[in-house]
C-alpha cells in the first residue's frame, strides 16, 4: 500500500492547513486526498507557501470571515477565486463586554464559545448551505477557511465529513487536530486574560457538541438538518459522495 500524503502541511504564513482526505466512511469508502483542504486565512502566506498551495492545484477558497476580518487578510494566491460566506465573529466582543463588567472568567469564555457554535446552526445555516452548493458545483482542489481555521471552519468540516458518511469518532479526531496544528496570533485580543485566551485559542469537544445539540433542538436530528437545513437530499448526498469519496 502506498504511503498516504501528509494530512497537515506545514506552511510558514498559515497554520492548521490540513487535508480532509483519507478518512474511512461507514460504507467502506474513503474521503479523497487532495480535494478538500481546511485552513486559517490565506493573507500571510510566504512566497514558498504560495508555491506549495499552487502545487496542490487549489483554485477556490470558501471564506467564512466577516467583513472586517476579510479586509485584514486578503488571499495572496492570485489563481484562487475566493467565495465569501460571511459569519460575523461574536466571541471577542462578548468577552470584552464581560471584561468591562468585571465578570470575565475562563468558564464564561467557554460558554461564549459554545454559544457561538449554537449560533452557527440558529443564525448561519444559510452560509453552510451555500458551501454545500459550491461543493456540488465547484472544482476541487479547494480550501475552506475562516480567520483561525478552527471554529467556523471546524463546524463546516464536521458537516462535510458527516455528509460523506464518516463516523462521529473520526470527525471528532479531525476537529481536535486543531489543538496540535493551530498557532495563535499573539497580537489578537492580547488585552484578555491568559486563561480566557486559552479557551478561545483552542478547540474542545464541548464546542462541537454544542452545535450538534442546537441541530437536535432545531431540526430533531442531524439527517434532518442535512436534508432541510443544508438542502442535501438523496441526490445531492449521492453526488457529493461520487465527487469526494473513492473506493
Amino acid at each position: 500500500m502506498k504511503d498516504s500524503p501528509a494530512r497537515h502541511l506545514a506552511l510558514q504564513g498559515a497554520s492548521n492547513f490540513r487535508d480532509l482526505g483519507g478518512y474511512p466512511t461507514k460504507d467502506g469508502r474513503t474521503t479523497r486526498w487532495r480535494h478538500i483542504f481546511r485552513s486559517n486565512h490565506l493573507g500571510q502566506l510566504t512566497a514558498a507557501d504560495i508555491e506549495i498551495v499552487r502545487a496542490l492545484g487549489v483554485r477556490s477558497a470558501f471564506d467564512f470571515r466577516g467583513l472586517e476580518e476579510r479586509a485584514g487578510g486578503i488571499c495572496v494566491v492570485d489563481e484562487i477565486t475566493v467565495h465569501s460566506l460571511p459569519i460575523e465573529p461574536t466571541v471577542v466582543a462578548g468577552l470584552r463586554a464581560e471584561l468591562a463588567k468585571g465578570t470575565l472568567t475562563a468558564a464564561v469564555a467557554l460558554e461564549l464559545m459554545r454559544e457561538s457554535y449554537r449560533n452557527y446552526v440558529r443564525h448561519n445555516t444559510h452560509s453552510f448551505r451555500a458551501l454545500f452548493g459550491h461543493l456540488l458545483e465547484d472544482r476541487a482542489p479547494l480550501v475552506i477557511h475562516c480567520t483561525a481555521g478552527k471554529d467556523r471552519t471546524g463546524f463546516a468540516s464536521a458537516l462535510i465529513l458527516h455528509a460523506l458518511g464518516v463516523s462521529d469518532e473520526v470527525i471528532a479526531e479531525d476537529y481536535l487536530l486543531t489543538n496540535r496544528h493551530y498557532k495563535r496570533d499573539p497580537s489578537n485580543a492580547s488585552d484578555l486574560p491568559a486563561d480566557v485566551l486559552d479557551a478561545i485559542g483552542s478547540v474542545e469537544a464541548s464546542y462541537l457538541a454544542a452545535a450538534f445539540e442546537a441541530v437536535g433542538r432545531d431540526y430533531g436530528d442531524l439527517e434532518t438538518y442535512l436534508r432541510d437545513g443544508l438542502k442535501l437530499g438523496t441526490a445531492e448526498r449521492t453526488a457529493l459522495k461520487a465527487r469526494y469519496l473513492q473506493a
